[in-house]
């Protein structure tokens, strides 16, 4: 891209920076443990598993403390990465129409009842001279939803966060996801699903562009 690339390096601000395990883009790999306290969720899964009338020390339970734990350290690997990391360059280009990344799909767990909740999100902003990768708008999407969450609050994080960083004339983020804290328990309702918009800028200010964006994310799938 040669002169039309922009870096910002900066440290990241009272969030605890990558782990060693990461890789070259700063998200953890699958299964990682770090910063996990391993032992302590194995002593509190094998509690759970007394308390509810099991063994744990029967062959199809013995090594599930372990596995639960590496488990945790997955679902919850956001909690020790910044999604800033992924926000840091930028391409200068002529660009100020709706930029859309759809169908990003994300596994996040509900922190009222620690089940997961599966969907997919799309975020669209209207560049102001600068475009950010595509691959990036999935990551910062990846690391929020990997902690726990409600999908209200994921769904503001990812929209403040892009508006904050790409100084966008418009961010809107839509997030769909089935809750199977709905679906499999309490009110027991397979099939329904949960929509959160977040629209911010020209998204929010202005009808027509958000009937835009809407359009896009929805008009062939109706």
């Amino acid at each position: 891209m040669g002169d039309k690339f922009i870096g910002r390096e900066r440290a990241p601000e009272s969030i605890a920076a990558a782990p060693d395990c990461c890789g070259d883009e700063g998200t953890c790999m699958p299964g990682t443990a770090a910063a996990v306290d391993l032992p302590r969720i194995e002593r509190a899964v094998r509690e759970i598993l007394i308390a509810v009338g099991e063994d744990p020390d029967r062959e199809g339970l013995q090594e599930t403390p372990a596995r639960v734990g590496r488990m945790y350290a997955e679902m919850f690997a956001g909690l020790r990465q910044d999604p800033r990391e992924h926000t840091r360059k930028f391409f200068r280009e002529d660009y100020d129409e709706v930029v859309l990344v759809r169908d990003i799909s994300f596994c996040s767990m509900c922190e009222h009842h620690l089940l997961p909740f599966i969907g997919r999100a799309h975020v669209a902003y209207i560049p102001k001279g600068k475009v950010i990768g595509l691959s990036k708008i999935a990551r910062v999407v990846e690391v929020i939803s990997r902690r726990p969450q409600v999908q209200e609050r994921m769904t503001e994080e990812i929209a403040n966060l892009l508006v904050a960083e790409l100084d966008a004339k418009g961010v809107a983020v839509v997030v769909e996801a089935s809750h199977s804290c709905m679906t499999i328990r309490g009110v027991k309702k397979p099939g329904s699903s949960m929509v959160t918009s977040a629209m911010k800028g020209l998204f929010r200010s202005n009808l027509s562009t958000r009937a835009e964006v809407m359009q896009l994310i929805y008009g062939d799938r109706r």
